[in-house]
């Protein structure tokens, strides 16, 4: 039975009790429905998208009180920015025209970070058409030049903000430094395989774009028009930047070179990108190489509070663990008791530059087969089987210096383990909200422009958590957990 029978029939038992019109009473309907249609067509209220409407209302009316928008605007204002507004020269009754609060900028930014937008161009859209970004504006024009300026010249700022962030939820008890987790994660760079070349293909390409741009010059100057000599300047700028690039892949190259060779490869297939000079090929987490940067996350563990930050464009977790150790230090006045890492970290140097700061876990690489050792007995040591000729990882080795040697004996104690547990539940966690906020690709270039975005997107995150565990630092009251909620 179809859908249209089970609906005739149940209307059927539904007024089975009623009797069927008559033909009278059917005749009087279609007189009656005729007498309609001869007095003319039937007046509607059509819709008129083209009127023009005045509607009062105020910014401040569009929002909740609790709106995720004022827990920003609240954090924000709270924050020093003197060093950007002293750079502003239009004062008093100088001339110059007005600038836009830093403020605003910095919210837009934050709220966007929060909404997972990173585009300047999508940020200044919706500060024309969305509620939230209209109210942080409150009536002032932004740009997205502004913008992308703003986030791409404040990473000292950045930096400050960070330590004074840590630094109140740790002088507040809401942040500990009893346990740190440190975790790298690659993010795609904003240059493409194909823009990466060898020594001599960049010396052919700088050839060229140099020629372009002696061309583009000496067009310019015989060009009378306005309109062409507008055009040709904006031809001219592309192909001096190009011409940037290009020599500062050149730069890059001597150091790509230097990392070939140690990894024992040839110094003369070192390749620099001519989009990205500072950006490098990394192996990704589906097992891809492309070309990425290495963003370095140092969280509280009984918090997840991010109190460390880095941007390096180094593949490997190897060199990362002793200058981290060292800026949280510098942030907080003091080093974390205990430190927790993957198995990409703990090189020998390492654990020896930070054995005297914190108590370091992370896994012991399993032993290798000792010479002479049988196949059998290499299984029965990969699966965990003692043997008389097998050494544990646990074991000193002969070259371990004193810190090596009471690492491997503290990671083999269940302690130890119970304690490790809890690195994969709070970078892994840190991490996935940096993904699911957008930091999938970048949409910057450079390592000092990364570093910004980064930074936003520390201080982002940072905020959300003092919103849940210190509201009172930001002057957030009871409608903190819904906006909290909101941003997850």
């Amino acid at each position: 039975m179809v859908a249209g029978d089970v609906g005739a029939g149940r209307e059927g038992e539904l007024y089975a009790d009623l009797a069927p019109p008559s033909a009278a009473q059917m005749q009087q309907a279609q007189a009656a429905a005729a007498a309609r249609r001869s007095q003319g067509a039937p007046r509607l209220l059509e819709p008129n998208r083209t009127q023009i409407e005045l509607r009062a209302s105020d910014l401040e009316s569009l929002l909740p009180e609790d709106h995720r928008a004022r827990l920003v605007w609240g954090y924000v204002v709270r924050q020093d920015l003197s060093a950007l507004l002293d750079q502003i020269k239009a004062r008093g009754s100088n001339a110059g025209r007005a600038r836009i609060d830093p403020r605003i900028l910095f919210a837009l930014w934050l709220y966007a970070v929060l909404d997972g937008v990173g585009s300047g161009r999508e940020v200044a859209r919706l500060a024309r058409e969305h509620d939230a970004y209209r109210w942080i504006c409150g009536g002032v024009s932004v740009n997205y030049h502004a913008l992308n300026d703003f986030r791409a010249h404040n990473e000292a700022l950045t930096d400050e903000l960070l330590t004074d962030n840590v630094a109140a939820l740790a002088a507040g008890g809401a942040i500990s430094l009893e346990r740190v987790a440190q975790d790298g994660m690659r993010v795609r760079a904003s240059a493409g395989a194909a823009s990466f070349r060898r020594e001599t293909s960049l010396h052919e390409h700088l050839a060229q774009a140099r020629e372009l741009v002696q061309a583009l010059k000496a067009q310019a100057e015989t060009d009378p028009g306005q309109a062409a000599r507008r055009a040709q300047a904006a031809k001219l700028r592309a192909a001096r930047e190009r011409e940037e690039r290009i020599e500062k892949a050149l730069e890059q190259l001597p150091e790509v070179a230097a990392t070939k060779r140690r990894n024992g490869g040839k110094s003369e297939d070192a390749r620099s990108s001519t989009t990205d000079a500072d950006a490098r090929v990394m192996k990704m987490g589906d097992g891809g190489f492309r070309p990425a940067y290495n963003v370095q996350l140092a969280t509280a563990c009984d918090s997840q509070v991010i109190v460390g930050m880095a941007v390096v464009n180094a593949g490997s977790d190897m060199a990362q663990l002793a200058p981290m150790v060292e800026q949280v230090e510098h942030r907080l006045g003091q080093a974390p008791e205990q430190w927790l890492v993957d198995g990409g970290f703990p090189a020998h140097e390492q654990i020896d530059a930070v054995a005297d700061k914190t108590e370091l876990y992370a896994p012991v690489p399993k032993a290798k087969p000792a010479k002479g050792q049988s196949k059998a007995e290499a299984e029965q040591a990969a699966a965990g089987v003692a043997t008389a000729a097998a050494a544990s990882e646990f074991d000193p080795k002969a070259g371990d210096t004193p810190a090596v040697a009471k690492w491997r004996e503290r990671m083999n104690t269940d302690q130890a383990r119970e304690i490790y547990r809890q690195r994969a539940a709070t970078a892994e966690c840190v991490n996935a909200l940096a993904r699911n906020r957008g930091m999938l690709r970048m949409p910057v270039r450079g390592l000092t422009k990364v570093g910004c975005v980064v930074g936003l997107f520390v201080l982002a995150h940072n905020l959300m958590r003092t919103a849940e565990l210190a509201p009172h630092l930001i002057g957030w009251g009871k409608g903190a957990s819904a906006a909290v909620a909101t941003a997850r």
